[in-house]
Order: structure tokens, then sequence, then C-alpha cells
């Protein structure tokens, strides 16, 4: 394991809005009124569960990325502690999790927009507006990365104004009796929308590939880490509450533009229109995003030939950007949402990134024990002993077993074809 030559400038303050700023994005637009189909006042019960669980999973990430400085993120770590097999599927379910997140984001705008101009509800028009704008992104980031990272500057600073003037407002409208807690649910019931939820927690794994240039990373990692799920957690909370608070039990019947529906409440068209069009950028930030730097990590997982696929790390003799890489994400998304909706995408990109994140609990475990024997791997450490690690295993475990039937037939499958792929082609080497 190398050691890193960065420069480490990042304090905690960076950090922590650098995690923020991935985390929020656009699935918190569209799941209050999921979660509320399912729980009702209690929603809260849902966020605090994720919040609990994927600040558990983040301490795990901030250890194991402390003794594994190479870059690659989940899938080195992996790779690094189990080998090349785990590291084949890690780096493969990571490209499901985020395509997948992709796609039910682009569904999400055109359920958002459609709330708004019904044209757009047509599956023509949907599939027509997937294409140009996955094939439009495609070519912002073959022309040049610099372009890809401009717009998304862009879309971020514009993409939490609107939510903030929400909770602010919108407090003043609240009723009180819409946040009465009748008949508490059950355990299943919480579980099953916290699967759904957890969509909207993920992305801080990604953040974290900076650690590496964070000053005192024993220290200010696992602070950032808690003040940023802190203060994700308490926004998430705040709207959540504005929004049952304003709409009460008809906030489940307005799936497609929870928020919007709220702004209309409180100021009327002109806070519905404003409010939608904040979302949709949001959620165009958040596709963006995606295709800007998910291509870089099926480049790099091609280059370790880590994927068997040696075209993806081919790069364009004019633009120098990872093209093929490009265009093969930017397609496989297209497909993806074209052919699913917002819900079964965002449970099909948790339960992804749920395995990984279960990949990477197992890793802290195995880390340890070696450490015993090598004092150079002697680095940040989780308090507590294993209890985080085998915390986060257990409720990973538990969020994992709300999938349905067909849910986990899909995933078993998966595994299955990643596994025959990966033992043919080694056979045949």
């Amino acid at each position: 394991m190398k050691q890193n030559e960065l420069k480490r400038e990042i304090g905690v303050m960076g950090l922590t809005l650098n995690i923020v700023n991935v985390i929020i994005g656009s699935g918190i637009f569209v799941l209050p009124a999921i979660v509320a189909a399912g729980l009702g006042s209690t929603s809260i019960l849902a966020y605090l569960l994720c919040g609990f669980l994927i600040t558990m999973v983040m301490m795990c990430f901030a250890e194991v990325g402390s003794k594994i400085t190479e870059s690659g993120g989940a899938y080195a770590y992996m790779e690094v502690t189990f080998g090349r097999y785990f590291g084949f599927l890690t780096a493969v379910l990571f490209l499901v999790a985020s395509i997948s997140a992709d796609a039910a984001v682009a569904n999400a705008i055109m359920d958002i927009i459609g709330s708004l101009f019904p044209v757009f509800k047509s599956k023509i028009i949907r599939i027509l507006f997937f294409f140009f704008l996955f094939s439009g992104l495609a070519y912002t980031n073959i022309v040049g990365v610099k372009k890809g990272i401009g717009l998304v500057k862009i879309i971020t600073i514009a993409k939490l104004a609107p939510l903030l003037i929400f909770v602010i407002i919108g407090f003043t409208n609240v009723e009180i009796s819409n946040l009465y807690w009748e008949n508490p649910p059950s355990i299943y019931k919480i579980g099953e929308m916290s699967l759904i939820l957890f969509f909207a927690f993920q992305g801080a794994e990604s953040a974290l590939s900076i650690s590496g240039e964070v000053s005192n990373p024993q220290k200010n990692i696992p602070n950032a880490i808690r003040n940023a799920i802190l203060v994700v957690l308490i926004f998430y909370i705040l709207i959540q509450t504005v929004a049952q608070g304003v709409l009460g039990d008809s906030l489940a019947s307005f799936n497609e533009n929870p928020l919007g529906e709220v702004a209309s409440q409180i100021v009327g068209p002109i806070g519905l229109t404003l409010l939608t069009i904040g979302a949709a950028v949001s959620m165009f930030g958040a596709v963006s995003s995606g295709n800007l730097s998910m291509p870089r990590v099926l480049f790099g997982a091609s280059q370790k030939k880590v994927l068997p696929f040696k075209q993806l790390s081919l790069i364009h003799t004019k633009y120098k950007t990872p093209y093929v890489s490009v265009m093969v994400y930017s397609l496989l998304a297209f497909l993806f949402a074209s052919f699913g909706g917002f819900k079964q995408l965002a449970i099909l990109a948790s339960a992804s990134i749920l395995l990984i994140y279960f990949g990477v609990s197992v890793a802290v475990i195995k880390l340890r024990k070696i450490e015993k024997f090598n004092e150079s791997l002697k680095t940040f450490k989780i308090r507590g002993g294993l209890i985080v690690p085998i915390i986060s295993l257990i409720i990973i475990s538990w969020f994992l077993s709300h999938l349905s039937k067909n849910e986990f037939i899909v995933m078993g499958l998966t595994l299955a074809l990643l596994s025959i792929l990966y033992f043919v082609r080694k056979l045949i080497k």
C-alpha cells in the first residue's frame, strides 16, 4: 500500500460541505410522498433509521479508506481486501447502482415536469427526453471534462436554494394536528419504507474520495462524517415535517411532485412553478454529476483489467477523454430510464449499493485482524472495537430482507451471471 503524497489541505468544514452537497440531491423532492404512503406521520422513523445506518457505514468507509489509499474507492477496497473477484463484483454493482440512480432521477424529472405539463407523461415523449438528456450529457463529457465540471458547479449552486426557502416559509403553515401519531407502524413497514428512502442518503462514499487531501484525517474524517450526516438528517426531517404538516394524509397522493404541491398550498401557483423548476434543476444536476464521474470508474476499472472490456479504457485522440466509457454509461442509463420507473430503479440502486456497503463493513473486520500482525496498517480506527461494523452488517441485512421475491431473484441472477462471466474469462485466459 503506497503512502498518499497529495497535499492535505482540506479541513472539517470543507469535507463536511462536500459530503452534504453530494448526498442532498434529487430523491428528497419525490420520496416524501412515497414514504408518507407507507408510514404517514411516523415517516420520521424511517429517516432516523437511514441516518443511523449511513453514519455506521461511512465510519467503516473512513477506516478502510485510511488503510487502502489507492484510487478506485469501494472496488479498490474490496479488491485489496478480498481479491480480484470481489473487486470485479463491486465495480459492476457500483455501476449498476449509479446507472439505476441516474435513470431513477431522469424518471423523476419527467414525473415532476409532467405534473405541470401532462404532455410529458406520454411514453414516447419520455423516451425522447431520455435520449436527448443522456446523449447531450455524453457529448458534453466527451468534448472535455472541464465543461462537465463547469456544468456541475453551476447547477450545484442553484440546487439547495429552493429547499431552504421551502423549509423557512413552510413552517409558518404547518398544522400540528397533521403530525400526530395515531397508530404506530409495524417493524416490517418501517424496513420496507427505509429501503426506498435510503436512496436519498446515498453518495457519501463518493464524497470521501478526497480523503487523501484531508488534514489530520484520523480526527477530521470522522468529525466531518458525523457533522454532514447530522446536517442532512435535520434538513430531510424538516422537509418531511413541513410536507406532512401542510398536506396531512393527502401528501401520499401527490407522488409526482409532493413538495411542489406544498409550495402551491403555501404561496399559490407561483410557488408550485418555482419549486418545480428548482427540483428539475437539482435533479438535472444529480444526473449530470453521475454522468461526469461514473464513466471514469468504468475507464479506471477497464485500465486495471477489473472489467474485461479493454475498449472502455480508450481515450479520445483530440479531447483526451474516456469517450467509449462515457458513451457506454450514457447508453445504459438511457435504457434503464426508458424501461423502469422511479420507485423500481430507486430500490435497485439502494439494493446494489447496500451490497457494497455490506462488503466494506466486512472489510473493516478482516483488516482489523491483519492489523494485529502488521503495525504499518495502524491508521484511523473506529472506537468501540467491532461494534460499528457489526451493527452496520445487521441493519444492512435487515434492509435487504425487505426486497420482494422478484427483486431478490433479479439480484441473485445478476450476481450469478457476473460470477459466470468472471470465471469463464479467467479460464479462457
